[in-house]
């Protein structure tokens, strides 16, 4: 059976209104929750990006959810760091906490002064970055020279059970990739065409563990209401890779995203006022085989969203 979870938007939503939605979450009946981890949002209307990290462990503790976390290791943070945060959420929540690895955004990574590098070389970074995480989660004394450089790191506080690192993806050659190291995969909504290949490329190439998806959503009691919703906070994240990967900050995503329309915005965010219309899209998901499916009302106001959807839509799904 497929878990209905909630996504925490920390780009668009301070970190106590946050805290207070997963609470409330959880009481409505959602199953689990994951967050982002950025430094920036993506627009200055969304005008929020706390710290992923400290916010985790107030969710944990709040809560009785499983928790998962979007994070980029190799440029703005060091992995030492992230393997040292990952064990000890891992040791005061056990089986809880999962942490997803992906390759990052200049949007994010340019505070560091460092340049971007190419795809190519983020993945080896990523790659190498996991290595290290692995290696002191497992206790190991790790010493690396190379794309990351690591000096006799040993991590003193592990947890029991070792949390998950969880590929993301959002194209099947790095679906496929993932499969080589990763303990799972998630992605975003995108045609059901485009998500049966990232499954088959994930699985056909020996990919472990669960598979889960992010459903960018916009509810309103109105269409108008759901239309406004998504256009004013998620038109700026409408471009695929390789844009979304090098602008540098906010305002260029405004800038670009000016002209975006609505139905533009349609083509990436699951826009209704009819509930009946989320069931379908959701059973849908489900049905192509994810695991976990994440929902992520992309309004910053999320009380109205928690109610209904926890009312009537959780529980037609189950």
């Amino acid at each position: 059976m497929t878990d209905y979870g909630i996504h925490c938007s920390h780009e668009q939503i301070p970190p106590t209104d946050l805290l207070n939605a997963v609470v409330a979450a959880e009481r409505a009946g959602f199953d689990a929750a994951m967050c982002s981890d950025h430094f920036s949002p993506w627009s200055e209307r969304q005008g929020q990006s706390a710290f992923a990290w400290s916010w985790l462990g107030a969710a944990l503790q709040a809560t009785n959810l499983s928790f998962g976390v979007v994070n980029a290791p190799g440029q703005r943070y060091h992995p030492a760091i992230i393997a040292q945060a990952i064990g000890t959420l891992g040791t005061m929540y056990p089986g809880r906490f999962w942490a997803a690895m992906g390759s990052g955004e200049y949007s994010n990574e340019h505070i560091t002064g460092e340049p971007w590098p190419r795809k190519d070389v983020r993945n080896a970074r990523l790659l190498a970055s996991v290595d290290v995480i692995r290696g002191l989660l497992e206790g190991k004394e790790v010493t690396r020279e190379g794309v990351i450089k690591v000096d006799r790191a040993k991590l003193w506080t592990r947890p029991e059970i070792t949390p998950p690192l969880i590929g993301a993806a959002v194209s099947v050659e790095t679906a496929a990739w993932c499969a080589t190291w990763a303990d799972g995969l998630v992605t975003v909504n995108a045609p059901e065409e485009h998500l049966r290949a990232m499954i088959a490329a994930y699985r056909d190439n020996g990919g472990r563990g669960p598979i889960s998806l992010q459903v960018h959503l916009s509810w309103a009691p109105t269409q108008a209401e759901a239309e406004r919703i998504a256009h004013d906070q998620w038109r700026s994240n409408i471009f695929p890779p390789p844009i979304c990967w090098d602008l540098e900050t906010a305002e260029h995503f405004d800038v670009i995203s000016e002209h975006v329309t609505l139905d533009e915005v349609r083509k990436v965010v699951n826009i209704s006022a009819d509930l009946d219309q989320h069931i379908t899209w959701l059973r849908g998901y489900e049905e192509l085989g994810f695991d976990r499916i994440y929902l992520h009302h992309v309004g910053q106001d999320l009380t109205d969203f928690i109610e209904t959807f926890g009312a009537k839509v959780l529980p037609a799904l189950r």
